[in-house]
């Protein structure tokens, strides 16, 4: 059933869009910023022992390394899905693949974490106008019956940029330097643009205030809570300092909600949740990206900081987990109408959480590589297998018009599980005795990884509750009305 919509479901586009357009075409334009954008991320998870070396960066200043990124990207997302509904989606987009590019020029550039830092910044409000955008840009162009193959592709897509994102910085980084990382993204967001341009519609949503004293409070609550559990076990966690902050932070998020229940366009219009598969996969999305992202952060220094590995050892090493859902992630959007998303995802979160627990008892400083295999295996099955299928789930009984929204709320919730993740996981290592040293690592980081396992193994559990999402009428029926629009995309 659709959820009720307080706006006329009416899709406008400027005249360029009314032209067909190939379905192969539209999903290079959508997809290659948000795999610039993937790519990206995991190259800099990759680089952490690199950078903790060459600029001397502290264990806090290599998670601001990462944090700097998905705070940006979580509190600027749905500002930049508002805009993109009032002053044409193609055109925030293009907008948002150009900050990236200048992000990634200014990270090439710098010189000292601070400066790092603040180009990850651009680079995440940058993102934070591309991904929202790509999928609402992608589900708006293609006709409802290709849409959960395009979705498919789109979820491999991604699954390519988690692929090739360490391989590919792991070769620049032994081959050149770290900033090269960086240097790679200016050729790509130099093609991207003019591409969207040329191929994509400029759809429209309703042009409605943007709520920018939301966005604050939101923006500024998440980053109080962040901040005081990256300071804890520094400054401690009885001290009034870390108290104060972590009651900050919960208070700014609760006048955010009361806000966004009052506000006449809020940023996240809480009647989405009265949807049971809208809610649960945000739910699913944020402990998802909690366990999985914050365990990599501690993982992926594993092979490097304990084993010796270089940046492209490690890299080719975790291949296993990281190719496997470039595979998975399309084959599941193609059956997920078959075998419903609630089977792929609640099967993809367990996979997931067994292979992390896996891994940590695994951990030790002489571990056999040939030993990790299997659980890498099984860890980017896991993955593969919730990309496509949540994206299919999130959208699937709203309107065409909510879809933007929809997935602007959706992103923001997964990059705060990120941030916060990764955050608590280092707290748990550092809180252990943890340092970036081969014989203070392995103790310290177990106890991460197996909170990583424990919290996805809840969201199996939680995950049991979504709607089946079998047959392919589920995912149509909301959207079936835009579907004969005349600026949709050419067989």
């Amino acid at each position: 059933m659709t959820v009720p919509s307080p706006v006329p479901a009416v899709r406008r586009t400027d005249p360029t869009a009314r032209r067909a357009r190939p379905v192969a075409l539209v999903i290079a334009a959508a997809s290659l910023p948000m795999f610039m954008a993937a790519l990206d991320n995991l190259v800099m998870t990759n680089a952490l022992p690199v950078l903790h070396r060459e600029m001397s960066a502290t264990i806090e200043q290599l998670q601001w390394f990462v944090n700097a990124y998905t705070l940006a990207f979580a509190g600027a997302i749905l500002v930049f899905s508002a805009l993109g509904d009032r002053f044409g989606r193609r055109t925030v987009f293009a907008l948002g693949i150009a900050v990236f590019g200048a992000g990634s020029l200014f990270a090439a550039l710098s010189t000292d974490p601070g400066q790092l830092i603040a180009a990850r910044v651009a680079q995440g409000l940058g993102a934070a106008a591309v991904m929202p955008l790509s999928l609402a840009l992608l589900t708006g162009a293609v006709p409802a019956a290709r849409r959960a193959l395009a979705i498919g592709i789109w979820g491999g897509v991604s699954g390519l940029g988690v692929a090739v994102g360490p391989l590919l910085g792991g070769a620049i980084m032994e081959g050149w330097n770290w900033q090269a990382i960086f240097w790679i993204n200016v050729p790509v967001a130099v093609l991207a643009i003019p591409l969207a341009l040329l191929v994509l519609g400029n759809d429209f949503g309703a042009r409605v205030p943007i709520d920018v004293p939301g966005a604050v409070l939101a923006a500024a609550g998440v980053l109080a809570l962040v901040h005081a559990i990256v300071r804890g076990n520094d400054d401690g966690w009885d001290t009034i300092g870390v108290i104060g902050e972590l009651a900050i932070g919960g208070v700014l998020m609760i006048a955010f909600l009361v806000r966004q229940a009052r506000a006449k366009a809020p940023l996240i219009p809480l009647r989405l949740f009265r949807d049971r598969s809208f809610s649960i996969t945000n739910i699913v999305g944020f402990a998802f990206s909690f366990g999985t992202f914050g365990s990599v952060f501690i993982l992926i220094q594993f092979l490097q900081v304990v084993q010796g590995a270089t940046p492209l050892e490690a890299a080719v090493q975790t291949t296993p987990w990281t190719l496997a859902p470039m595979v998975v992630a399309p084959i599941a959007g193609i059956i997920a109408p078959r075998v419903g998303t609630r089977a792929l995802l609640a099967v993809g979160l367990l996979l997931q959480g067994v292979a992390l627990g896996w891994l940590a008892a695994l951990l030790s400083a002489d571990v056999p590589y040939a030993e990790l295999v299997a659980p890498f295996i099984l860890a980017g099955v896991g993955m593969g297998l919730v990309f496509a299928p949540s994206a299919t789930a999130l959208l699937a009984t709203l309107g065409l018009v909510d879809h933007a929204k929809a997935s602007g709320v959706n992103s923001t919730v997964r990059e705060l599980g990120v941030a916060l993740g990764t955050a608590v996981m280092t707290a748990i290592f550092v809180g252990a005795g943890g340092q970036l040293l081969p014989d203070h690592y392995v103790d310290a980081a177990r106890p991460a990884v197996f909170t990583g396992a424990a919290v996805l193994l809840v969201a199996t559990v939680i995950a049991l509750w979504l709607p089946s999402g079998r047959g392919a009428s589920h995912g149509e029926a909301a959207v079936e009305p835009e579907s004969a629009a005349p600026e949709a995309v050419a067989a």
